[in-house]
């Protein structure tokens, strides 16, 4: 029971209520607003989202991308460590990394530049001291990296690096010490070491991983823990399971299950993945089936058990996972929409809430969370 020791003052009283009010809905001040960014390649911007609590998304913007005027393939996104600059890679010509400022208030983009890239770039990531992108070709076999103006605007490439067949994704480790590049074409993943004061990659010893053949590396992603990879293949729709050694950046494979749904015939083409940021579950995308593949992660050996598949958009070429960990965003190439997922919280299953309109040919997912 609350018991009033004296008599308070109307101010005081008003204030009080407030804080009440404010602790009963959730809403308090300083609270972390949560943003979607979804890249559009046939409409040429940026879908931006609000996101509520609850899951909700309002649409707040969309961005255009100033100084191109041809659609690309895709476009790929990535945002630099301090959440203030969302870059856009453009796969028509002129190959740009596109820059725009994140406010910090509506989360809304405003453009501050245009740099250029080595080529029609597939994927682009900003190493963890935002100081440089990395950007893999898939059409051109190469990766690039750019150094990062202080307005993270991409300057000209400081190294080009040729590479097997298809290079698709190039991210580095957590440490910030390897970055590693898919070639789909090869069946290999290619390591670098990386100098982030002197901005500068060398093939590492061994230089490369390989996977079987046929099998397609496309994307992967790092446990929060540091200790393990997950590795989507688009060809075969596998997902592979690696332990991984920080200090020598080296894989070893511990596990091989599939992305694709029980039952399944024809010819896979799994797209992308994502883990949670507490590291209990693991999801992946197919484009044939149009599904979403879950699984939860054992914490100390790393591997991976099915929890099962989710129809989601038609042609799910992106996806991501709200800082939170509990909302997924698919979007669909050839649905021109978003649907939000909740993600239950004990077994990692999905739940469909809402689906929403994009621009045309959405293919990439970011989120962010702004105090």
């Amino acid at each position: 029971m609350l018991r009033l020791t004296r008599r308070a003052t109307p101010g005081a009283a008003i204030a009080t209520t407030l804080t009440f009010l404010a602790l009963v809905t959730g809403v308090r001040a300083g609270m972390a607003e949560t943003f979607a960014y979804v890249g559009n390649a046939d409409s040429n911007n940026i879908s931006v989202f609000k996101m509520a609590e609850n899951g909700e998304m309002t649409p707040v913007q969309t961005a255009a991308f100033t100084g191109v005027d041809k659609p690309g393939s895709s476009t790929p996104l990535a945002i630099t460590p301090d959440k203030r600059v969302l870059i856009a890679g453009v796969r028509s010509q002129p190959f740009l990394a596109v820059s725009f400022a994140i406010d910090p208030r509506t989360g809304q983009l405003s453009h501050v530049g245009n740099g250029p890239l080595a080529d029609s770039m597939a994927n682009i990531a900003v190493d963890r001291g935002g100081k440089f992108l990395f950007s893999a070709s898939y059409g051109g076999n190469k990766v690039a990296l750019n150094p990062l103006q202080a307005n993270g605007v991409a300057g000209e490439p400081k190294q080009v690096i040729p590479t097997g067949p298809n290079a698709h994704a190039f991210l580095p480790s957590p440490d910030n010490r390897f970055v590693f590049a898919t070639n789909l074409g090869s069946d290999q993943i290619l390591a670098f070491a990386f100098d982030a004061t002197a901005g500068t990659l060398t093939p590492s010893d061994p230089p490369a991983i390989k996977v079987p053949e046929k099998s397609g590396p496309r994307h992967f992603v790092f446990h929060p823990g540091g200790k393990f990879v997950y590795l989507v293949h688009e060809l075969n729709g596998d997902v592979a399971a690696f332990s991984y050694e920080a200090k020598s950046g080296a894989w070893t494979e511990i596990q091989r299950t599939t992305a694709l749904p029980e039952g399944f015939s024809g010819k896979p083409w799994a797209a992308d993945i994502h883990i949670t940021p507490d590291g209990r579950f693991l999801y992946a995308s197919e484009r044939t089936t149009n599904t979403l593949a879950a699984y939860k992660v054992d914490a100390a050996s790393g591997k991976l058990t099915t929890i099962g598949s989710v129809p989601t958009e038609k042609q799910p070429r992106g996806f991501h996972i709200d800082p939170t960990g509990r909302y997924l965003a698919a979007v669909g190439e050839l649905s021109d929409s978003m649907t939000v997922y909740a993600i239950d919280q004990s077994s990692g299953a999905l739940a469909k809430l809402k689906s929403y309109p994009t621009g045309k040919k959405p293919n990439w997912v970011e989120f962010v969370s702004l105090p």
